[in-house]
């Protein structure tokens, strides 16, 4: 096993490796997936989270060994920058790779601090009548032009993959997770709205944010209304065909 470790943890590269040996055995599941899981575990009195990434096939071991960084690096990297220009996300504290004797990459596996949270955006979009909720948009839109100004392009910016904690009346944060899809570049103000489409908006979400994103951008906000209410429509019906397509394709 190769294993980076956050200077702040250098002192528990023991503990670290255990939960990494120990992954299948103990721990609390939080997710299931076919490619990834994620389970919750003690790291002395702190509590963390363990990802595992599976190994990747042939190609993509090669690929990942020798000519891109892997996902666990990916998302050990990516915090670092994030919390560099002050955009919060779980404290990274290690990642680990197993590798065979030719260096080709087999599972890995990216640790961070637990985030106790209270709700993402995905409550927002269900429930119209959610307590605060155009305060909580307009947040997050502030969120969001701060991540952009600081030329973060989130590409898995989607309702699940930001965490939101309620700070008091009319107070929230938020914490970016999920992170190993990222570009770092400057962003057009389409490419920004563009950067909106997958939270699923509805059209009065879409007014709110637009409006808030106006104000801190210095831009119309007719201008901005209109490419993000492009942008999420057009996100909405390619997401729709392609179920339509999937739905007709079973029933053949």
């Amino acid at each position: 096993m190769r294993i980076t470790i956050h200077p702040k943890y250098a002192a528990q590269e023991q503990a670290i490796l255990q939960l990494v040996t120990t992954f299948f055995e103990e721990g609390n599941l939080i997710v299931k997936g076919s490619r990834n899981t994620i389970k919750s575990n003690r790291l002395g009195e702190e509590k963390v989270n363990i990802k595992y990434f599976r190994k990747p096939g042939a190609l993509k071991s090669v690929i990942y060994s020798f000519f891109r960084s892997t996902k666990a690096k990916r998302s050990y990297d990516y915090a670092n920058y994030l919390l560099q220009y002050n955009i919060p996300t779980p404290f990274p504290i290690a990642y680990i790779e197993e590798r065979n004797g030719l260096g080709l990459l087999g599972d890995s596996y990216y640790v961070s601090q637990q985030i106790d949270y209270d709700f993402t955006i995905r409550e927002l979009i269900h429930d119209p009548l959610f307590p605060e909720r155009n305060i909580i948009l307009e947040q997050f839109a502030e969120f969001t032009f701060k991540m952009h100004e600081a030329n973060v392009n989130f590409l898995d910016h989607s309702p699940g993959n930001t965490l939101i904690i309620k700070k008091g009346a009319g107070q929230y944060e938020f914490y970016l997770i999920d992170l190993n899809r990222m570009k770092f570049e400057p962003m057009s103000i389409e490419a920004r709205m563009d950067n909106f489409k997958k939270m699923w908006l509805s059209k009065t979400m879409v007014k709110v944010i637009a409006k808030k994103y106006a104000q801190l951008s210095s831009q119309p906000e007719e201008k901005l209304h209109a490419i993000l209410l492009e942008k999420t429509l057009d996100f909405k019906r390619k997401i729709t065909k392609k179920k339509w397509l999937k739905r007709k394709l079973k029933r053949k």
